[in-house]
């Protein structure tokens, strides 16, 4: 058996998050990333496959970069083909960009030591081709202000206050390593977006898109830059802001050549 791990990219518009759901029937049928290509994997195998990947997203967000290992019983299929093998039993919405042959004991969850997330932000109008990638916020964010509130999520954290109702999570602390405000062209008329990025070991669920609600909600309002501090400390989901939608947030990296930190 071989080790095998894939770099994807996907739009995650049309799909129920990224994990295999069992939804009992065909009428009630939840289309998942993970599900596709396991579809996809089982096609070429003939035997079903389970992919492990580094992260869940939700309906609807996105994927710059998402990592996924799985285990092959085929020695014949060079590592590297397996991107044109994979992709040609996919939809258009799922690409495997890259693949490799990792050791046995690699885990695309459990190796990786960072994730980094990218939430696009559209201060006016938005081009119909965007309005599936972006949050279009209708005012002008102040990118220093907003720096300044995103100083104090750098460290280990109890991230609480940022934590969605139902979230499983034994412990609420995480590493960041941190977070930022900038602008960037975008396709396809190349004009400025906002840009919010954010790194850490793990995240709790939807909150990154927390985060990003609770600082344009700040800035918007013109709050003083330690209220995101302030909110933090609380360690309470009332004192933070409403949760960004999710179109406009991309699973942007996954790095596996730092020091891996709880959990």
């Amino acid at each position: 058996m071989r080790n095998i791990l894939l770099t994807l990219s996907y739009d995650g518009t049309d799909f129920c998050g990224w994990q295999r759901q069992d939804c009992g029937d065909v009428k009630n049928y939840c289309r998942t990333v993970q599900g596709e290509i396991e579809k996809a994997l089982e096609k070429i195998h003939k035997v079903p496959i389970v992919l492990y990947g580094s992260g869940r997203t939700d309906s609807g967000v996105h994927a710059m970069a998402q990592a996924a290992n799985f285990s092959s019983p085929i020695d014949s299929i060079p590592a590297e083909r397996y991107p044109r093998a994979i992709n040609s039993f996919l939809p258009q919405d799922i690409r495997i960009t890259k693949a490799e042959e990792v050791p046995a004991d690699f885990n695309a969850r459990f190796s990786a030591t960072s994730r980094v997330y990218r939430y696009f932000i559209c201060p006016d109008s938005i081009q119909a081709s965007q309005t599936r990638y972006a949050w279009c916020v209708q005012y002008e964010p102040d990118l220093e202000r907003l720096n300044e509130m995103c100083r104090c999520l750098k460290g280990e954290i109890d991230c609480a206050s940022f934590a969605a109702s139902g979230d499983e999570s034994q412990s609420t602390f995480r590493f960041l390593n941190g977070a930022r405000f900038f602008r960037q062209p975008v396709f396809p008329d190349g004009r400025e977006m906002v840009v919010f990025e954010i790194e850490a070991n793990a995240f709790l669920w939807k909150m990154v898109r927390t985060i990003t609600g609770t600082l344009i909600n700040l800035d918007r309002t013109g709050a003083p830059v330690d209220s995101m501090e302030k909110i933090l400390l609380a360690k309470d989901r009332r004192k933070a802001g409403a949760t960004a939608p999710s179109q406009g947030l991309f699973l942007y990296k996954i790095n596996f050549d730092g020091v891996r930190v709880h959990p």
